[in-house]
């Protein structure tokens, strides 16, 4: 018997369309991604990028095909699938009275990292902020931050979390083009550790760095 390669995969999509209410929000469509994979999503404002991710995120179902995240349908109360995904949809709350650095480390030691050594809370915290470029901010609080500072900090707080794939809407938002850069090596890296990714994007330069496969939603238009 041939095994379906779609069980076996990180991700798979077969089919998946939302509509609701009488609107079509996505279209059907179809992927599948392995580990150490990325693909990037592309397409116009309204071709159903934000809501393929609700999909693998576990936030919304389909009403027609299926999606699979390792085997299983997306499940945001199972423990098992969220240490196996790390969304970032939008900016993650943060607490107005906690330092950048204290909000990493309580992500941290809150997904079972200890709070000193090479692997701890404190270091993770530290190598993020160093690897995008904000280490400078650890100290300040998020009302202290820029618009772009704080797309950096909530990438940081994604990355943070152990997972296996990571689904991040648009992360070069607010960003100029340096660290736009700086974002696409940093997850370029991540993907050859062998992280698979699910990432949306407008960027030429995040495609360019990242995808090993393109799924454009806009082709699904009539």
């Amino acid at each position: 018997m041939i095994s379906d390669p779609c069980a076996s995969s990180l991700v798979a999509v077969d089919g998946a369309a939302v509509e609701r209410g009488g609107n079509v929000l996505l279209r059907p469509c179809s992927a599948v991604l392995g580990t150490g994979e990325a693909l990037v999503i592309t397409g116009g404002n309204g071709a159903g990028k934000t809501t393929l991710l609700t999909l693998l995120c576990g936030l919304s179902i389909p009403t027609a095909g299926t999606v699979l995240i390792d085997g299983s349908a997306p499940d945001e109360r199972s423990p098992v699938f969220r240490s196996t995904v790390a969304g970032m949809l939008g900016l993650p709350p943060l607490a107005r009275d906690l330092t950048i650095e204290e909000q990493l480390r309580l992500v941290t030691v809150s997904w079972g990292a200890p709070d000193r050594g090479p692997t701890g809370s404190h270091a993770i915290a530290q190598g993020l902020l160093t690897r995008l470029q904000i280490a400078h901010l650890a100290d300040c609080f998020p009302h202290e931050l820029s618009s772009g500072q704080l797309q950096l900090t909530g990438l940081a707080l994604t990355l943070a979390r152990p997972s296996s794939l990571l689904v991040l809407d648009e992360p070069e938002q607010r960003l100029d083009a340096e660290r736009r850069g700086v974002v696409a090596r940093l997850l370029a890296e991540l993907r050859e550790q062998g992280r698979g990714l699910v990432v949306s994007t407008h960027s030429p330069q995040i495609v360019d760095a990242l995808a090993t496969q393109v799924l454009d939603l806009d082709a699904a238009r009539p």
